[in-house]
């Protein structure tokens, strides 16, 4: 590993030291997200500023965690408790981590494979990275690093010991990829194809195709489909290509790699291409166009790099497909499967234990691993640095597939499991002792742990709701940058995260430092604590049976009238008496919509009862917005939050420590930023969901009800489907089955052709009375056939649009899905 003392990053950032406490540290890894701290030996804190987060707020965090080196743009407020660290100040953190690479880069004189397009760089990634890595170390971007930050930081990762790196690079407006080119600096450069994806920034598809083939105009060969008339044209009228290899492919017999057939079988296809006189058939077990395209250009890299024909060929038909992203399920017994048995390398181990870190805390961890393939360093060095990381997540069990699993069994310190294969695993340990974990499958494709995954997931019908984490993530910091400084947030969790799930969802927001949690009842909050959750929680309906529960746990209650205040304090007789102990308390106020809370006439003897109990601490005086999304009520809402202010003010008089105050909602929170106070609370936001086509277009879809084609039946003209002969088909028509029904959570009033679903990009209304499992959709006319898949609603049919069918709102939408239905939480 190449080291770089402070003074070098110093110049290569043409930074300025703040303060200097050891210029010759060593520098080996760079941090930029504060969450996947790993050891603070030789690392770098690199703090970003970004449209989601900014990491100047986690410097204190980390230096608490002991690393002592940073580069920030913003100088801390209190350098003086810094001294014993380096600190380098830039004046764009992002250029300075593009500097660091670039200088790495140079280093370094191996093949670099550089992949530039619309689609397929991922995939063609991947590819040649199983096509190569039995005889070639191999350094490559994690899953899709190809942005102005993932790029450095996958360029980063480039060793002495490697022998070729493939990086991919993703640019979504002008301008962007001269900044990557001298990062990756390709020598090989691949260009998979131009589509439609961020077109509304650019000018014309010349100019987007022009600024994608900036990354090549250095290398010593370009490979892409001459098939493109939009590439080829583009290419041969830039005299920077002139000097440059062009080895083109496609079924013309101009192209350098002539494609002469591509026969499409129905479980593979059966590729022939001539280069140079020399015939090249491939078998790949794949049959999609898209799939196909990736192949041939994986195939001419290799033709480049010099494989033979018979080795191509074996290699190409062992191809596997590449999963896109990490998944979370449920498992058998309480437990909780993420399953990414499709490649394993040290850099992809680091990811999935990292996804594994933001999933349920109070359960234990399991990581089956199987033998890791990387030449050329030393096997005991690899299992030894793979037992640091394992212990430095906590693992609290691993189980080992493979000969080196067995052989270095003793560097794992935690409870472990050998095993010289899958099916030796399968005979012999018994899969009742996983209860109540959480399991990562971790394992090279040629250990078959599909096998282990089939037998640890929860057998469940086929309509699934997957939740995109990414996209909750991405509509969470959304809406924390809309906040005014110092403004906290307030995720709401209540009815079961809106459908998505508690403990999962809050998970992923204590990760990613959410303020407060806020639930319904008593026992949803019990449940939280129980996940292990520990950020502070409200109960919004503190009910008299659950008051014992609420102290207990640590929640912090809504008070709202004063019959629950003095429930509340003849419970902390019980609990506290004798104590110097506080139950932290929420006040409601009523601001106009006459549900909860206490009136302004009501304060004076309220903040007296409170002061006279020295066991009560209010945390926050709040109240809750009627229409915030309607402007035709905007006046109200002026009005609400202007008496929230009158009565809060009031209120603090009476407390000599401050109170926090809260009015908005996700609606609230984009619409008035002047009344973002000192907290604001969001929910179905979360999901996608703010009530504005104007605000919904910034954020992501999270939810997606999906089922499957159970059974294709022809009926005849004149036949009936369904209870109570609803419907009738006219004429000749094919109905598909699919299972799901109104236990689900598929409204009833859906059926007889009001509702609809989407498959294969087209609607197909449902027809009949929706049963209680299973409901009959009319697909004639279209191209389907049974085990397609059925989106309910989700990214193409947005919940809102269900709902509108329903005359209703997307909570009662997203609450009513029914726990049977399986949840599977993914991120990309």
């Amino acid at each position: 590993m190449i080291c770089y003392q402070i003074t070098d990053i110093l110049n290569i950032t043409k930074g300025r030291l703040i303060t200097c406490a050891d210029g010759h540290a060593e520098i080996k890894d760079i941090l930029i997200d504060s969450r996947q701290f790993n050891g603070a030996d030789f690392t770098l804190f690199i703090a970003i500023k970004s449209k989601r987060n900014d990491g100047h707020l986690f410097i204190d965090e980390l230096y608490d965690k002991g690393i002592r080196n940073f580069i920030v743009s913003t100088e801390p407020d209190n350098a003086a408790k810094y001294t014993d660290c380096n600190i380098i100040h830039v004046r764009d953190c992002i250029a300075a981590l593009q500097a660091l690479a670039v200088f790495h880069r140079k280093k370094f004189s191996i093949p670099v494979i550089g992949i530039a397009g619309s689609n397929g760089k991922t995939i063609v990634k991947e590819w040649l990275y199983q096509l190569l890595h039995t005889d070639k170390n191999i350094v490559r971007s994690p899953k899709s690093y190809n942005s102005q930050i993932g790029v450095p930081l996958s360029v980063w990762m480039m060793k002495p010991e490697n022998d070729i790196a493939i990086f991919e690079a993703g640019v979504s407006q002008p301008d962007e990829m001269n900044r990557l080119q001298p990062i990756i600096r390709p020598n090989i450069g691949i260009f998979t194809n131009i589509g439609t994806a961020h077109e509304e920034n650019f000018v014309n598809i010349s100019q987007k195709i022009s600024e994608k083939l900036s990354l090549f105009t250095k290398a010593d060969v370009l490979i892409y489909c001459s098939d493109y008339s939009d590439i080829s044209e583009r290419i041969a009228s830039l005299e920077l290509f002139r000097n440059i290899r062009l080895f083109t492919w496609g079924r013309k017999n101009d192209a350098v790699l002539s494609v002469k057939e591509i026969n499409v079988m129905p479980k593979h296809t059966q590729i022939s291409a001539v280069y140079l006189k020399k015939l090249y058939t491939i078998d790949i077990p794949f049959t999609d166009q898209a799939s196909i395209e990736n192949a041939i250009h994986c195939l001419a890299a290799m033709i480049y790099l010099g494989y033979g024909e018979e080795d191509i060929a074996m290699r190409m038909k062992n191809l596997t497909p590449i999963e896109m992203r990490l998944e979370s399920r449920q498992g058998i017994n309480n437990c909780t499967i993420i399953n990414d048995a499709y490649s394993l390398d040290f850099n992809s181990l680091k990811i999935a234990l990292d996804f594994l870190d933001q999933q349920n805390r109070s359960k234990n961890k399991t990581v089956i691993l199987s033998d890791m393939f990387q030449s050329r360093k030393s096997d005991f060095d690899l299992y030894q640095e793979i037992s640091r990381l394992l212990v430095h997540k906590k693992i609290n069990r691993l189980i080992g597939i493979g000969k080196f699993m067995m052989k270095y069994a003793d560097l794992f310190p935690m409870e472990r499991y050998s095993y010289e294969s899958t099916a030796q695993f399968l005979r012999e340990f018994s899969f009742s002792a996983f209860q109540n974990e959480i399991i990562l499958l971790k394992g090279a494709r040629i250990f078959e742990f599909e096998k282990i995954s089939r037998l640890l997931e929860q057998k469940a019908h086929e309509t699934v709701l997957e939740i995109n984490l990414n996209a909750l993530i991405h509509n969470f910091n959304f809406f924390r940058l809309k906040l005014n400084p110092g403004t906290r947030i307030m995720a709401m969790v209540k009815a079961f995260s809106y459908g998505a799930g508690s403990d999962e969802i809050a998970n992923i927001l204590q990760y990613h430092h959410a303020d407060y949690l806020a639930v319904a009842f008593a026992d949803e909050g019990i449940e939280l604590r129980k996940a292990g959750i520990t950020m502070p929680i409200m109960v919004m309906n503190p009910e008299e049976k659950g008051i014992d529960s609420v102290i207990k746990y640590g929640l912090e209650p809504e008070i709202y009238n004063f019959r629950v205040l003095g429930l509340f304090e003849e419970a902390i007789n019980d609990y506290y008496s004798g104590t110097d102990a506080k139950l932290k308390i929420h006040i409601k106020f009523d601001t106009g919509m006459h549900r909860l809370g206490f009136e302004k006439e009501d304060i004076p003897v309220l903040a007296e009862q409170i002061n006279a109990n020295p066991h009560l601490e209010v945390v926050s005086a709040f109240s809750h917005l009627a229409a915030s999304e309607e402007k035709r009520h905007d006046a109200f809402t002026h009005h609400q939050a202007q008496l929230l202010t009158e009565m809060h003010r009031e209120f603090q008089q009476h407390f000599d420590y401050p109170v926090m105050k809260h009015i908005l909602n996700s609606a609230g929170i984009l619409r008035f930023p002047e009344y973002h106070f000192d907290m604001v609370r969001t929910g179905i936001g979360l999901y996608g969901v703010t009530g504005s086509k104007q605000d919904d277009k910034f954020l992501e879809n999270v939810c997606t009800l999906k089922t499957n084609i159970s059974q294709l039946r022809h009926i005849r003209a004149g036949n009936s489907v369904g209870y109570n002969l609803k419907w009738k088909a006219t004429v000749d028509s094919v109905i598909a089955v699919i299972p799901i029904g109104y236990a689900d959570g598929l409204n009833r009033r859906l059926g007889n052709g009001k509702g609809k679903v989407l498959l294969r990009g087209k609607f197909a209304p449902i027809i009949g009375n929706i049963c209680m499992d299973m409901c009959s959709i009319d697909v004639t006319g279209m191209d389907v056939k049974e085990n397609d898949e059925v989106i309910i609603f989700g990214k193409e049919f947005v919940v809102n649009e269900l709902a509108a069918l329903l005359d209703t709102i997307p909570y009662e939408i997203l609450a009513g899905i029914s726990q049977r239905v399986k949840r599977v939480y993914y991120q990309e």
